[in-house]
């Protein structure tokens, strides 16, 4: 009985659909800045994306957005799906929480580890825009109360026709889960859910929702003054050696009015990355046209004719 019920930990633990281990990665300073590796999901019956989105701990959208031209709503047995599982670290410093708003993600680095833990997050809709900033942990509110602004107890009178509660104490209507981070002395929190499906997408009043289990880890595991920095990197780049250049691209997120904004003209850094090649920038310019928020290679080197160059953007990613 011993060996069987060994053994079938062995087998969670090493199935690939257990995602129990999947949010942490080893920093390896012989990769620069890329991590983890592609995961490849082949599809069940009963699958279905924000099923998969979970088990595999990624956003709905990175989701959508690493497997262009599938259609969510119609996943059949057999597919297979891309899960983007390898990512390049954004360009700041590896302390404490880093939020990149672009990519929908929060990394977490444990001080004096070599561990990163990455985790999918939903951030501020338009119109009430997460913003760029930097602070840190300065509460820690286990089953917090939800106090509405003014704003939203309009929004939802104006919506349902009745006045909305001042505070809405913790339990399965409280929109903040069972914990909460809050930000300096901000009105923003990184806090759970009691909505599963929004992880990984633009749904919030402006605070970090993460999924319950993943708050919950991190709740546990960061100190009252952790550092938190919220940025906006769309485009990451790396070196892998001396001839290789890759690249990740995500979507931007969408302006107030509701405009979508332009990675172009390229930025200084981007062109001194790619040595200012002029088929290295129109290859760069076809990732953008198509995001799909995976490492991508871009390797310098002149391509005989369009066909070449057209065969080089649809290669395999790493």
């Amino acid at each position: 009985m011993k060996n069987a019920v060994l053994f079938l930990i062995s087998l969670l633990i090493l199935s690939p659909s257990f995602s129990l281990f999947a949010k942490e990665y080893t920093l390896d300073t012989k990769n620069g800045r890329l991590i983890g590796s592609i995961t490849y999901h082949t599809v069940k019956k009963g699958d279905y994306f924000q099923k998969i989105a979970e088990q595999y701990d990624i956003g709905f959208l990175a989701l959508m957005e690493s497997n262009p031209g599938i259609d969510p709503t119609r996943l059949t047995p057999g597919m297979v799906l891309t899960i983007p599982s390898q990512m390049i670290l954004p360009y700041a410093e590896r302390k404490g929480i880093l939020i990149n708003l672009s990519e929908l993600r929060l990394y977490y680095f444990p001080e004096d580890s070599n561990k990163v833990h990455v985790f999918p997050v939903g951030i501020g809709k338009i119109g009430d825009s997460t913003p760029t900033l930097i602070s840190s942990i300065s509460e820690k509110r286990h089953k917090p109360d939800w106090y509405p602004t003014q704003d939203k107890r309009e929004e939802y009178e104006k919506e349902h026709g009745t006045p909305m509660p001042k505070v809405i104490p913790a339990g399965p209507d409280n929109p903040l889960g069972d914990h909460a981070l809050r930000l300096g002395q901000s009105v923003y929190l990184i806090h759970g859910t009691n909505q599963r499906f929004g992880i990984g997408m633009r749904v919030s009043s402006g605070c970090i929702r993460m999924y319950p289990k993943d708050i919950e880890w991190l709740f546990n595991e960061v100190d009252l003054g952790t550092q938190v920095k919220i940025i906006d990197q769309p485009i990451k780049m790396t070196y892998q050696n001396p001839d290789m250049r890759l690249i990740e691209v995500h979507s931007p997120l969408s302006l107030e009015n509701h405009q979508q904004p332009s990675l172009l003209p390229f930025s200084d850094g981007v062109r001194n990355f790619l040595g200012n090649d002029p088929h290295l920038l129109e290859l760069l310019e076809n990732y953008i046209k198509s995001p799909k928020g995976i490492p991508m290679q871009i390797s310098p080197g002149s391509y005989a004719n369009e066909d070449e160059a057209e065969k080089v953007t649809q290669a395999e990613t790493l």
